[in-house]
This record gives structure tokens, sequence and C-alpha cells, in this order.
């Protein structure tokens, strides 16, 4: 699954890396780029990055069970805090529901001390292509 994730250039750009990933979730990780900053006089992260980890994490999280990457379908993202300039980021994700049309799996993004950055939900498409 890591050559699947690492296979397209975005994903490669972003940084990321599998920390983990087994049946039941896991953890990707992304070291923090100064092209993630949206607010330069604060240095936070655009949001979209941390919407694209989430997405990844959960999306991920069902592939883990299928042993092949799925498509989303519907997703929502909560922000708790800013991420700042520097900081690298961790999302878990793990799967809620995992149907024979769709899966529903949810995600986290974390600092590296565990401070909780944001959270969602998607839906993924698992029936074959």
């Amino acid at each position: 699954l890591e050559a699947i994730l690492l296979a397209a250039p975005f994903h490669r750009w972003l940084g990321l890396r599998l920390a983990s990933l087994d049946e039941d979730g896991g953890e990707i990780s992304m070291p923090w780029r100064e092209e993630f900053v949206a607010g330069p006089r604060i240095g936070y992260t655009h949001g979209g990055i941390l919407a694209t980890l989430i997405d990844l994490t959960a999306d991920f999280a069902v592939a883990a069970k299928l042993g092949r990457g799925v498509q989303t379908v519907d997703m929502r993202v909560a922000y708790h805090r800013a991420a700042l300039s520097g900081e690298a980021l961790v999302g878990r994700g793990r799967i809620i529901r995992m149907g024979r049309t769709l899966a529903t799996a949810e995600a986290t993004v974390l600092r590296g001390d565990g401070t909780l950055i944001a959270s969602g939900r998607g839906v993924y498409l698992t029936a074959a292509p």
C-alpha cells in the first residue's frame, strides 16, 4: 500500500510516509513544508493540507482492509487548532463501518506531542472498479 500511496506525485510532494497500517487502521506522517503556510504573519498551515491528510489517512484505513486504493465519495472536516510552522503532523485513521459498496472511516490529525489539530470522517467506495 505504501507503493500505492507514493505513486501519486502530490503525495510524494507532501512527503507522506506510512507510519503503521493494519486491518484496524493506521497512521500516515507528514513533515511540515514552508509551502503549507496559508497565513505568513502567523505561520499556520492551510486547511486544505489538513483535509488532505484526513482524507488519505481514512482512505488508507479502508485500503488496508481491501488491499487496494479506494475513491472518496464524501468527506467532512473539523478544525480544532492551528497547525503552526515547523510542526510535523500525524494522521490516524480507523474504519467505522465496512460495507460491500461503501465504507465510512474517520481520521484525526495530531501534532507530534499528540495535540488534536483536526478531525474528519469520509465515505469511500468499496465496490470493485
